[in-house]
Formats: C-alpha cells, structure tokens, sequence
C-alpha cells in the first residue's frame, strides 16, 4: 500500500469532528507550503533585479574627468587619502 492509500483508508475510520480536524490541519499545511513557495520565488526574484542591476552598473564607464571647482578637487583628494580609487 502507498502511503495515499494508507492515508485514505485511515480517514474513512475518522469520526466527523476529527475529520474536520485534519481537514483544518490539511488546509494549514497547504497554505503554509503556499506562502514558503511564494517566498522563495520573491527571494529568486529580488536576487535575480540585483544581479542585473549590478551587472548593468559594471558595464557603465566613469568619468574621469578633472574637477571642475576647487570644492570637488578638495573632495577627491580626501577620498583617495583614505584609500578610494576615482
């Protein structure tokens, strides 16, 4: 016997109120199975927006252009004292 079978053949022992019992249990484990399947795609989902967002931002070029005012020289030149990379 299966374990369908072995399942199925215990419910039709079940009196009516225990059989509303796991009714109620089956419908809890259906609708948490739902809402962990539906988690998990939100997570490939939310992984899957950043990759492409990072890989989009990689193939963007930088400006290395020289500052344009004396404010933004300052600025960058206290960036690479600690150690950044423009």
């Amino acid at each position: 016997m299966t374990i369908r079978e072995l399942t199925i053949a215990k419910l039709q022992q079940l009196s009516e109120p225990l059989l509303q019992e796991v009714s109620d249990y089956m419908d809890f484990l259906i609708q948490k199975h739902l809402a962990k399947t539906a988690n998990i795609q939100t997570d490939e989902k939310l992984v899957e927006a950043w990759s492409q967002w990072f890989d989009e931002v990689d193939l963007k070029e930088t400006n290395t252009a020289e500052p344009a005012s004396e404010y933004q020289h300052l600025l960058l030149n206290k960036y690479r004292q600690q150690g950044l990379t423009l």
